[in-house]
């Protein structure tokens, strides 16, 4: 599916600069408060998760955290390569977008029976905002890009993670993390997610269908003048997190 290519839009990336610590405090809260009104995480917490959140107890809780954690210790890799793959190449992945639209559904919900959600191998569900308008947003952005130079994995800017849940749900946690960070490296952009599918998590963040600031996350991993990435990433209990963190130097 051609189509004419256009280069960004420099105050686009002047927004970057100016709002990106914002963007990262910012979804950092959003979560905090999703999940403790309803149970229903709009930045990708699935159904499954959130049902089994106090179902197994300590000592199962701990073993299986060793399990999942080996299961999923190449998150980081595979979301890397999967980001550079998209910014070598955003005209190509924006028909992975549009394809993904066929996935999206309304189904019935305790709460509201309106919410869409995106289904991925009939098990994972991700709760939407706007769901299929933000798809093709994403869709339009994608094929504006010209091709994008690949990010520079630093370990150095890997942002520490939390070890409880209650540090998890601190909403002050990840930014007194960053703030300690920055006293050795440079991070000009952060933010959390929650998704342990790395083709689900890049898909996500593209579209970025959250309630402030859609769009944000997109902006990040797609800008020109953002070099280094840094992802950690582990489970929690049954809830899997990763930090990202980008800076141009």
């Amino acid at each position: 599916m051609g189509c004419k290519c256009a280069n960004r839009n420099d105050e686009e990336e002047k927004e970057i600069s100016k709002n990106g610590l914002e963007n990262g405090n910012l979804e950092e809260d959003d979560y905090n408060n999703n999940f403790k009104k309803n149970n229903i995480d709009l930045l990708g917490l699935n159904d499954q998760q959130n049902q089994n959140q106090n179902e197994v107890n300590e000592n199962n809780n701990f073993n299986e955290d060793i399990i999942q954690n080996e299961k999923y210790a190449n998150y980081p890799d595979k979301i890397v390569e999967l980001i550079n793959n998209i910014r070598e190449d955003p005209v190509g992945y924006a028909d992975t977008v549009e394809q993904s639209i066929q996935d999206i559904v309304t189904e019935e919900d305790k709460e509201d029976p309106t919410i869409k959600r995106l289904i991925y191998k009939k098990k994972l569900k991700v709760a939407l905002t706007k769901g299929e308008p933000a798809f093709h947003e994403a869709i339009e952005y994608l094929r504006s890009l010209s091709p994008l130079p690949p990010l520079e994995f630093s370990q150095e800017k890997c942002i520490p993670l939390p070890d409880t849940e209650e540090q998890l749900n601190d909403h002050t946690f990840l930014r007194n993390q960053v703030k300690a960070l920055r006293e050795k490296t440079k991070i000009d952009v952060f933010f959390k997610d929650l998704i342990k599918i790395p083709e689900i998590s890049g898909l996500l963040m593209i579209v970025d269908d959250t309630i402030k600031n859609p769009g944000k996350k997109r902006k990040a991993l797609l800008s020109k003048d953002l070099k280094y990435i840094g992802v950690n990433s582990k489970f929690i209990g049954k809830t899997f997190v990763s930090y990202f963190s980008f800076s141009r130097d």
